[in-house]
């Protein structure tokens, strides 16, 4: 099984922020300030693994889309599909 990059990663949540209209850069820089992007998915790396979160609120506040904190690559790009197949079974099914 080959390894899971943060390349491979990143093409995931970019595939998450177009399937939910969401933004696909975490922040917009206006000169030297910085704004929120709310709803935009974005991964963070910490304690050794990483998660999904998304921008909540204007103060650059996240939250964490799966609650089960900095997992390995390799289960988070499994829950990442997970989620992009359920949102893409919605849109089908609204459509």
């Amino acid at each position: 099984m080959d390894p899971i990059t943060e390349k491979h990663l990143k093409s995931v949540v970019d595939r998450i922020n177009r399937v939910t209209n969401s933004p696909l850069e975490p922040y917009t820089r206006d000169g030297d300030k910085f704004t929120a992007n709310i709803g935009n998915y974005h991964l963070s790396f910490a304690y050794g693994g990483v998660s999904l979160e998304r921008m909540c609120n204007p103060g650059g506040g996240v939250s964490e889309v799966f609650r089960c904190g900095h997992v390995t690559k390799r289960e988070l790009y499994n829950r990442m599909h997970a989620l992009l197949a359920g949102l893409e079974l919605a849109q089908s099914v609204a459509a």
